[in-house]
């Protein structure tokens, strides 16, 4: 990127700005990913604090909320410490963010953050870790319908170009087939009517849960292990992942009216966000103990209408989101084709290709949780908890002086190293052993 010309960077980050606004703006109205921002409002007409806690929840509420129970049993009863942990050091990495942007009035997204930091490098590197986890949460949403599509219709066949395909290779296929052409659009406004109620999804979700432990016969009588340490790693990445919502953080910050509030903001977020999650987790774990999934719609009774209900509300949102997901990697990969921006075949090839690429994955590794905690130990560690210690200290020089906020910076640094790398590992690990 240090080889592109000033005018050029200049459209660069332009054509990236805008497809990064139509990505995150579906934030405002919807559900899922870590990574999307909402549109910024014009100046005095920004967003109130309700709506900006609102549009907070929304960021942490996501896929991940289907996967803390077996996090839970990965780890044991004990492990429910780190639902505390990991959510007040995101919280407090946060903070440096706001601190950042206070810094420059210029910073208006996470990128800036990494440029205002390293120069174009530290912008590179950030986007990269975007990019990287906007593509294999792509690959976990077709992993996700597959699994869930098998759960409703079990030994579901077809013939797709002549060859009959059966089970959940079948079901992504199909899914990608329905996906694909909403990847071709360039403009995803109307995308947006299909992600309202983020929020809601999720407590629909974990009451539909509730429902089958206290009505329809399941109960909560499984005890559960005091504390796994082997599975500690993987609990841990599985959490963090939870929380990975830092790239929406300093746009969220930008949109309000106040933003001197933002502090609050983040306060509201992570204690809504930890109370559902850690809900979903205690009645996940008490109704199946070690024979959870990596998603707990996989154990609902496929019979009761409220495990319908809960696969249907967890389905209907990564169709919608897929495309919009993929938008800005493909966009990065056509700026280095000039001639992809005015053809529509080759933008079209492109995206094609791309799904074609998350198809693979998911067909080869087709384990959502163990993806999930790879995407947590290497993706969300570095960008929640490293990417914004870094960065602070680099921007703020009275930081480096040693007392008290120096010491949390580095006990976080060491803390989130360490986790990111075990986490990494053994994540890595398990998925290798699967194979």
């Amino acid at each position: 990127m240090g080889n592109i010309v000033p005018c050029e960077t200049k459209t660069y980050e332009e054509i990236l700005k805008k497809r990064f606004q139509e990505l995150h703006s579906l934030e405002i109205e919807g559900v899922e990913s870590q990574n999307q921002l909402p549109q910024l409002e014009q100046p005095g007409k920004g967003t109130t604090f309700l709506k900006t806690c609102f549009n907070g929840v929304n960021t942490l509420s996501g896929v991940g909320i289907l996967s803390i129970p077996y996090a839970l049993s990965q780890g044991g009863w004990l492990s429910l410490l780190f639902l505390f942990l990991v959510p007040i050091l995101c919280w407090y990495t946060g903070l440096l963010l706001r601190r950042c942007m206070s810094a420059n009035p210029t910073i208006k997204n996470y990128p800036d953050i990494g440029e205002a930091a390293f120069g174009y490098k530290g912008r590179a590197m950030v986007s990269m870790f975007l990019y990287l986890e906007l593509y294999l949460v792509a690959v976990t949403f077709l992993i996700l319908e597959g699994d869930n599509l098998d759960k409703l219709f079990p030994d579901m066949g077809f013939k797709i170009a002549g060859l009959k395909v059966r089970g959940k290779q079948g079901l992504v296929l199909l899914t990608a087939l329905i996906i694909l052409p909403t990847t071709w659009l360039r403009s995803f406004s109307i995308l947006s009517y299909f992600s309202a109620g983020g929020v809601m999804a999720s407590v629909i979700v974990v009451g539909c849960v509730f429902w089958a432990g206290a009505v329809d016969g399941v109960g909560f009588h499984e005890g559960g292990k005091l504390l796994n340490v082997g599975g500690l790693p993987t609990t841990i990445s599985l959490f963090t992942f939870c929380y990975c919502g830092h790239a929406v953080f300093p746009t969220l910050c930008n949109s309000m009216k106040d933003r001197s509030q933002f502090s609050k903001v983040l306060q509201v977020c992570f204690v809504t966000s930890t109370i559902n999650y850690g809900s979903m987790g205690i009645l996940g774990y008490l109704m199946y103990g070690e024979n959870l999934n990596s998603q707990v719609t996989l154990n609902l009774p496929i019979r009761k209408i409220n495990t319908k209900i809960a696969i249907y509300t967890t389905l209907v949102n990564p169709l919608a989101k897929y495309a919009v997901i993929i938008s800005p990697i493909a966009d990065a990969i056509e700026y280095k084709f000039p001639s992809a921006g005015s053809s529509r075949l080759i933008s079209v090839l492109i995206r094609t290709a791309i799904v074609i690429s998350t198809v693979a994955v998911a067909l080869t590794v087709p384990f959502f949780g163990y993806i999930m905690a790879f995407v947590g130990a290497f993706l969300s560690v570095t960008a929640s908890m490293l990417l914004p210690c870094l960065c602070y200290l680099k921007i703020n020089k009275t930081a480096r002086s040693f007392g008290l906020e120096l010491i949390i910076i580095v006990a976080i640094l060491v803390i989130g190293s360490f986790a990111g790398v075990v986490g990494t590992y053994t994540s890595l690990k398990q998925i290798v052993n699967h194979l």
